[in-house]
């Protein structure tokens, strides 16, 4: 990534003639180096929609953010775009929730600390208070929000607040093994990622490494996707599979799928922060 700051723009419209020259021209005409497009069309099921990002060097504009904004919302508005232009020099405020699983929080604590992930993590929040001491030894504080079968509503309530108190823009389950309301789900649509150890759409649900040893697979996976109120169907970020074989027990099998786990969750994290990820219906178009 650049040295530089810089502003990202990812944005999607009805395709027609013309879309990239007037963005392009937009930015040109007010002094704007870009720094790299990304682009495509997507014509399935007769909706046809253009996606773009632009990464543009901050500093080649003559006003801030906040201005950009105001000018080029006619624009947007008269191709019928959903857009956002984020600054590299702001950093994502990422919650991460978990339950007694310790992968894939130990993967995102080391690359937050070693600034591979430049984010904040204003906090975790568990349904277990079984990483407490590990996480406050970071300096994060750590939220112990108990679910029970008849909490539920409150303790979503909890988890809502405290993202809201923090700011969060992001909310990542880190093998958080509840399946969160539906008022959450909808409230933050497009915030909340989580990591499920399959390849999806297969193996929904709970213990899918015993399911697919039951089915006798010849590869396992994990998916980083978005979270919806249907369970494990949300838009896929990004996934990953491994070999295995007969020999293979359920214990091999989950101890393959931690590491894809990490490394699926961090680089659909990662497509995220970015701006690389656009959601169309059920689908997602992700830039790398």
């Amino acid at each position: 990534m650049y040295s530089k700051r810089y502003y990202t723009l990812s944005a999607s419209c009805p395709d027609q003639v013309g879309i990239v020259a007037r963005v392009a021209g937009f930015i040109a005409e007010h002094k704007g180096w870009i720094l790299e497009s990304r682009y495509h069309s997507d014509n399935n099921n007769g909706d046809s929609r253009y996606f773009m990002r632009i990464d543009i060097k901050a500093d080649s504009l003559p006003f801030h953010l906040a201005e950009f904004r105001e000018r080029f919302r006619p624009l947007a508005e008269e191709i019928k775009m959903d857009w956002k232009i984020n600054d590299s020099a702001v950093k994502k405020r990422v919650v991460v929730l978990v339950s007694k699983q310790e992968h894939c929080l130990y993967d995102l604590l080391a690359r937050w600390q070693s600034k591979e992930l430049d984010i904040e993590i204003p906090c975790v929040i568990s349904n277990h208070d079984t990483f407490k001491g590990f996480v406050e030894w970071h300096g994060i504080p750590f939220h112990h929000v108990p679910v029970t079968p008849d909490n539920k509503e409150s303790a979503y309530a909890e988890v809502q607040r405290i993202f809201e108190e923090v700011k969060g823009d992001t909310m990542v389950l880190a093998r958080y093994m509840q399946i969160l309301s539906p008022s959450l789900c909808e409230k933050f649509a497009g915030q909340i990622i989580n990591i499920h150890h399959s390849f999806l759409p297969s193996f929904i649900g709970a213990r899918p490494y015993h399911q697919a040893y039951q089915r006798g697979v010849k590869l396992i996976g994990a998916t980083c996707h978005y979270v919806t109120s249907e369970l494990d169907q949300g838009p896929i970020i990004e996934q990953d599979v491994i070999r295995i074989d007969h020999s293979d027990s359920v214990e091999d099998m989950v101890r393959y799928g931690k590491d894809i786990e990490k490394t699926v969750l961090a680089r659909g994290l990662r497509y995220h922060l970015e701006d690389r990820v656009l959601v169309h219906g059920n689908k997602t178009v992700v830039f790398k």
